[in-house]
């Protein structure tokens, strides 16, 4: 697994810099698409922030929609201490405490997005645990990994769904109150091996590879 290290010498990018929203397709969106024009009163999990867009295009077809913004919430500085190394660490058991409290087996579909990639390390094997965890089986889980072209400096989105397998791209930028003050980055690239590694609790995985760097992933609980 590659990793990315930030130097305490990193500025903080230029908000004006960032890349203006843009689209995309996305196969995987455009699989549960067709579970959602199939089912009704489905429950599904949006990990990011609140995206008044989502939540109405999931009412509107008569879904349940809860959002939790995840990279958000490993900011907290409340989060950090050290491993038995005496290294920096958060707390992961605090985080899965605080966060994801939701009973098991109630969401049909969770989208999450990009998030994996810029989590810290020590949350994404338990978070992926936890998601399990609160799919019902059969359920679906979305997922983007960027691939080994993508640096340190890629941008983080938050995907707004247009309809489809359309995908609006939000750049956004995390609070800065988070460890060091700094903003989020990119902390890793899965490959293939790493991503069935993560998700070997499942019984079902698909990988479709875009044009852009990102690698989807739909496993099946």
């Amino acid at each position: 697994m590659k990793l990315f290290r930030s130097s305490s010498g990193d500025t903080v990018p230029n908000q004006n810099a960032q890349p203006a929203r843009s689209t995309r397709r996305s196969n995987g969106l455009g699989e549960i698409a067709k579970v959602l024009a199939q089912q009704e009163q489905l429950c599904i999990l949006d990990l990011g922030s609140t995206s008044a867009n989502n939540i109405r295009y999931f009412t509107e077809r008569g879904h349940k929609i809860y959002s939790e913004d995840l990279l958000e919430a490993s900011t907290d500085p409340a989060l950090a201490t050290t491993d038995e190394q005496g290294k920096p660490a958060l707390d992961s058991k605090r985080f899965l405490a605080e966060n994801l409290m939701y009973p098991s087996s109630q969401f049909d579909i969770v989208l999450c997005w990009n998030f994996p990639d810029y989590l810290d390390e020590s949350l994404v094997k338990p978070v992926v645990e936890k998601l399990w965890s609160v799919l019902k089986p059969g359920g679906l889980l979305l997922a983007f990994f960027h691939t080994r072209e993508a640096g340190p400096d890629a941008v983080c989105y938050r995907y707004h769904v247009m309809g489809g397998d359309n995908l609006e791209m939000q750049p956004i930028e995390l609070k800065k109150h988070g460890r060091g003050g700094s903003v989020i980055r990119l902390q890793r690239v899965f490959n293939n091996r790493h991503i069935e590694n993560l998700f070997r609790d499942f019984s079902s995985i698909k990988f479709f590879l875009s044009r852009d760097n990102i690698r989807e992933v739909l496993v099946v609980r």
